[in-house]
């Protein structure tokens, strides 16, 4: 065997079918097409959502609500998810930092502290908001809750 004699095993490879060369090759004619519309010419390329000149669906159901652009979107964090960190890596002070190198959070979230959970150790806690919970949680095991 060598590169010259290789050849696809029998019956794994088709011919082409040769489209449009007269008709005596029983194709040609419309060429596969059917006869006249859109999809036979040549360049037709369908638009995503168009239904034959129906109403699109997306045109059909109407738009509501609103987007607000002054929403300020927080990742939230809860308490129980902290403490679950420090039995792995002890620290006093927590920050944006510290969840990010966690993997909890992207560089440029904002973070909000929540307060399921709770918290048995004194921490410095720095977020961007905390909820009245997560407050009251840190400040009762003897932290700090501080609003970057």
């Amino acid at each position: 065997m060598n590169l010259s004699n290789l050849k696809p095993a029998a019956g794994s490879t088709k011919s082409e079918k040769r489209i449009g060369r007269g008709e005596g090759s029983g194709r040609g004619g419309t060429s596969t097409r059917g006869h006249k519309g859109a999809k036979s010419r040549s360049g037709y390329k369908r638009k995503s959502g168009f239904e034959g000149g129906q109403m699109p669906l997306q045109r059909r159901v109407p738009k509501f609500g609103f987007k607000n652009i002054n929403r300020v979107e927080y990742k939230g964090i809860n308490l129980d998810i902290i403490q679950g960190l420090l039995e792995t890596n002890a620290t006093s002070t927590i920050d944006a930092g510290y969840f990010v190198a966690a993997g909890l959070v992207s560089k440029n979230a904002k973070i909000k502290i929540l307060g399921r959970g709770e918290v048995t150790m004194a921490l410095e806690v720095h977020a961007h908001a905390f909820s009245k919970s997560a407050v009251e949680a840190i400040e009762k095991a003897g932290g700090k809750a501080v609003t970057l």
